[in-house]
């Protein structure tokens, strides 16, 4: 950092500047467990000679807290992929279903957002089309903020709803299915090389909320990429080079996951192992009747409280994904429904 050129590349400076402070962050981590552990010794002698109830309960608190705070660093430390500590790319797109399929994407939306929040992380929305009844047709956002895509990252694949159908005045069960894609972004100086001829560059009039801008001009932007045939929109800036910019980092970072996957597969191959989790099925379902409860297919883990889960509460299958292992198999983050 103190040689020469160092921020020349702005970049590549940023990316090292980050992992320094992510390193640093750890060790501050460890050496304060460290510290009140010793802390902890030192009250357990101090009770022993003393005998004191009052002590002992304070031990009895402190105890619990560290344990909490120990769980939490070791899912820091299973963060440790090669782009876990990048911003992510989510994108939710309904399968099929119609209504009830379009809808049930929208209230992954709704849940991956409150979960960001929750969480500390800043949320920007980049694309957002409307069903045609209710819900979303798609939905690309970003989730910006510490260890964002090493976390993200656990929700990615397709889910299963089955409830009663506020659309059917029969009142009858449905199942609908709506798949996440998530995504590293990906900074400049990764080796992605785009080439001007392969891409068709299309522009419309932008259609969700954000101001009244958006159906003045067409400023919206959508990319195709004719090798691989990967679309991606952006719609939510004012101008149309500033969605251009935007979508192209999508593309980016879509076409780094591709690359990433054609690797792992590769890999795969040649060591004739087979995924625990088939391409295309489902990570996880949420009943809501005739009982209620969220179950993750890969880890088993679950709870009846539908409600919470929907609010946001994500941090026991995203850590039970991470416990397990599967963050760091290279398993693809890419499903379809």
């Amino acid at each position: 950092m103190e040689t020469s050129g160092f921020w020349d590349q702005k970049d590549k400076a940023n990316a090292i500047m980050k992992e320094k402070v992510t390193i640093e962050r750890s060790l501050k981590d460890w050496n304060s467990l460290a510290a009140r552990m010793h802390d902890l010794e030192a009250m357990a002698e101090l009770a022993a000679e003393e005998g004191g109830e009052a002590m002992r309960a304070d031990m009895e608190q402190e105890i619990a807290a560290i344990q909490k705070d120990i769980a939490a660093t070791e899912i820091k430390a299973l963060l440790s992929g090669e782009r876990d500590n990048t911003n992510a790319i989510v994108s939710i797109h309904p399968g099929a279903g119609g209504t009830e399929a379009q809808d049930w994407a929208e209230m992954l939306m709704r849940m991956y957002l409150r979960w960001a929040e929750s969480q500390g992380y800043r949320t920007e929305i980049l694309d957002y089309q409307n069903g045609e009844e209710a819900g979303v047709k798609s939905v690309t956002f970003t989730v910006s903020g510490d260890y964002a895509y090493g976390r993200t990252k656990a929700e990615a694949g397709v889910h299963r709803l089955v409830r009663i159908s506020p659309f059917d005045a029969n009142k009858r069960r449905h199942t609908s299915f709506a798949s996440v894609h998530v995504y590293p972004e990906v900074e400049e100086d990764v080796d992605i090389t785009i080439d001007e001829k392969d891409l068709r560059i299309d522009t419309y009039r932008a259609s969700s909320a954000g101001g009244q801008h958006v159906n003045k001009t067409d400023s919206a932007v959508r990319i195709t990429h004719l090798p691989t045939n990967i679309v991606v929109q952006c719609q939510n800036e004012r101008s149309q080079l500033k969605n251009k910019n935007v979508a192209m980092k999508v593309l980016r970072s879509r076409l780094y996951e591709l690359r990433k996957k054609e690797l792992d597969d590769k890999v795969e191959k040649l060591m004739s192992e087979k995924k625990d989790i088939a391409w295309g099925s489902q990570i996880r379902s949420y009943v809501f009747q005739p009982y209620q409860m969220v179950k993750d297919h890969r880890t088993g883990a679950e709870t009846g409280n539908v409600n919470a889960v929907m609010d946001g509460d994500l941090n026991q299958f995203i850590d039970a994904y991470l416990i397990s292992g599967m963050g760091g198999t290279g398993q693809s983050t890419e499903a379809k429904a």
